[in-house]
């Protein structure tokens, strides 16, 4: 026992430390109810009568150097704090830190969802890594389809079937399986498209699709449904047309362009004084792709639209360069901080 205590002597003469956690902890070690004085004591007790003075004189002796260590280093602790106080200026002027702002592209998106929210749309998302069932085949995407070479994407080394997801359509396929309908959803997301990168185009962005499935539906809903979408999104007065187009998931398909917003439809050089600007593909859900997910073609029909956000925020604020969207350059994202 006396090898013990001569141990504990040694590390109560090392013992230094400027922090005061590590000084509580110091106490308790050697102090506390279960410590190692208290863990001595009880040996003690064991001991014959001629071995207890000599060792009750030593961890009495122990007892008095830690506590005499702790008091010593707890006045160096608090000096070392009221130093550290001491040199903290209270003149000097406080140091704000600026408040953020939400981002174009968010500001869109939630506009956008508000938009048909009062259409009675609600909002659904997925999972940005897909497989290739829910971003390819169950849009009348077979394997040897060319369309497939327009969306060519990211996929998993490890296995070829899973890939990021090309459009958010892989969200629509999802609700149509665990859906019943009627069907009124849109679909916002991050998708990736392996391409150049540059002011025009980039391997990510942003999208907000739309599905309306029930009984009796035309390609008048579509129309009046997107139309309604131009005039809140952009100004009372805009316009729409529906040019013929081709797309896997739907039939007929066709693009919308709006009335350029900077001439009023007049011809300028945003709109290569056509008066129209592109903004979104739309078209009848194929029957295929109904009963692809499980629902009667012929009870049902529908219709869906996709546009990209950054695209739709270009045409809102005129910006130029799509990559200004993601290069976190504060003086690009101050300029929207008023907005809506």
């Amino acid at each position: 026992m006396k090898n013990k205590v001569n141990l504990l002597f040694e590390e109560i003469n090392q013992f230094a430390t400027e922090n005061s956690e590590a000084l509580e902890q110091f106490r308790i070690r050697f102090l506390g109810r279960k410590g190692l004085l208290q863990d001595l004591f009880e040996e003690f007790k064991t001991l014959s009568n001629d071995q207890k003075k000599e060792v009750g004189q030593l961890l009495n002796q122990l007892k008095n150097a830690a506590q005499d260590k702790i008091n010593q280093l707890k006045e160096s602790v608090e000096g070392s704090a009221s130093s550290e106080q001491a040199d903290i200026d209270l003149t000097k002027p406080v140091m704000f830190r600026e408040a953020g702002t939400r981002h174009p592209i968010n500001l869109v998106r939630n506009e956008i969802i508000r938009i048909f929210a009062r259409l009675g749309f609600t909002v659904s998302e997925g999972p940005e890594i897909e497989d290739d069932w829910h971003n390819f085949s169950a849009l009348n995407f077979p394997p040897e389809h060319p369309a497939r070479d327009m969306q060519d994407t990211f996929f998993i080394e490890k296995d070829p079937d899973i890939a990021l997801r090309t459009h958010t359509s892989s969200v629509q396929i999802r609700t149509m399986e665990t859906t019943k309908p009627p069907i009124r959803a849109i679909f916002p997301g991050r998708v990736y498209r392996n391409e150049a990168i540059s002011a025009r185009a980039h391997c990510f962005f942003h999208q907000v699709e739309g599905l309306y499935i029930d009984k009796n539906v035309s390609f008048a809903d579509l129309r009046q449904t997107l139309l309604y979408f131009a005039k809140e999104m952009f100004a009372a007065d805009t316009q729409i047309r529906l040019r013929p187009s081709y797309f896997p998931f739907t039939e007929p398909s066709a693009e919308m362009d709006i009335s350029c917003n900077l001439c009023g439809g007049k011809g300028c050089g945003f709109c290569k004084y056509t008066g129209w600007v592109e903004i979104l593909g739309c078209g009848m859900v194929d029957p295929n792709v109904l009963e692809n997910c499980g629902i009667d073609s012929k009870v049902y029909s529908g219709f869906a639209f996709g546009m990209g956000i950054e695209r739709t925020t270009n045409l809102k604020y005129q910006v130029k360069d799509l990559r200004m969207f993601s290069e976190n350059d504060i003086r690009f994202l101050r300029q929207f901080e008023s907005s809506f």
